[in-house]
């Protein structure tokens, strides 16, 4: 396991005419002043921990491992978040996501980001399984890293917005690893396949192609793995958010776990961001003003 420590600061720019003495003192003069008015929120950030090598499951797990960013004054009280990447079950991978592991520790969060297999090679129950078993690790040891363990919530872009809606919601993955579910709360960043199964009926596609190596060939297996089938009212909170230029399949998959959702939750904190398309519903994150951290914040906190 390596540790990082990282300090960032904010600073507007400054322009004045300068005479040439002042040029010459003039970095000294900035180093300074960047020191002093920096907001030196440090983040420590633990890379490459393994959650995956204790499941007892034979040899159908790779080792995964995830990377934490903890404020560095945390004093052990501090909400958790675990996000789980996208890449359409097939792709990504935990670094990509650093620059929403720092900012959400500099808003005092602490983050954990994680990986899990990926298809062809692994499908969605084993995605699903690995993504609670990363869950069950951070509740089991998150308050050495500073973060409070019943205040555990997940999320997820895409793909990996399915897989925290999911084990949020299906009691299988948990149980199977006969541990209760520690999520208080699951925030879905234009999640997809919250219902695959009614999706891949629409789409007829041919044995093998990139979804089926998923999903499978099996509808039984679609319907297992759609979260819109296991919504209850004991599941906990749902914040959802959506652009509304997204994939037409996200769209309309969002649309009916909405409708199916809103009969349980006549209320639900339900986002649909105008003019954002797929990939910006992840790519806002860079601007640490969003106002989406407000909302998600804020949901955490209720």
């Amino acid at each position: 396991m390596n540790i990082i420590i990282v300090y960032t600061c904010r600073f507007k720019p400054i322009h004045i005419k300068l005479s040439s003495k002042v040029k010459i003192i003039l970095p000294a003069f900035l180093f300074v002043f960047i020191l002093s008015s920096c907001s030196l929120k440090g983040v420590i950030k633990y890379q490459d921990i393994s959650y995956t090598n204790n499941i007892d499951h034979g040899d159908q797990f790779p080792n995964k491992s995830l990377n934490i960013f903890s404020p560095k004054k945390t004093k052990g009280q501090s909400d958790v978040l675990i996000f789980i990447h996208g890449g359409s079950w097939n792709s990504g991978k935990k670094e990509m996501y650093d620059f929403l592991g720092n900012r959400f520790a500099r808003k005092g969060i602490v983050t954990v980001i994680i990986d899990y297999p990926l298809s062809p090679e692994y499908q969605v129950h084993q995605m699903a399984l690995a993504s609670a078993q990363a869950v069950k690790w951070t509740h089991q040891n998150i308050s050495e890293y500073g973060g409070d363990p019943e205040k555990i919530f997940v999320s997820g872009h895409s793909a990996g917005g399915h897989l925290a809606s999911l084990i949020t919601v299906r009691d299988e993955y948990f149980d199977t690893l006969q541990y209760n579910n520690p999520i208080r709360g699951a925030v879905l960043i234009d999640a997809a396949g919250l219902d695959m199964k009614w999706f891949l009926e629409q789409m007829n596609y041919e044995p093998g192609t990139a979804y089926l190596e998923t999903f499978t060939d099996s509808p039984e297996v679609w319907k297992d793995a759609s979260p819109i089938y296991f919504l209850d009212e004991k599941d906990p909170p749902l914040l959802i958010l959506m652009g509304d230029k997204t994939l037409p399949g996200i769209k309309l998959t969002t649309e009916r776990f909405m409708e199916k959702y809103t009969e349980i939750v006549p209320e639900p904190d339900f986002y649909i961001q105008k003019g954002k398309k797929h990939k910006p519903m992840i790519v806002q994150f860079i601007n640490t003003r969003n106002k989406v951290y407000d909302w998600i914040l804020e949901f955490m906190s209720q």
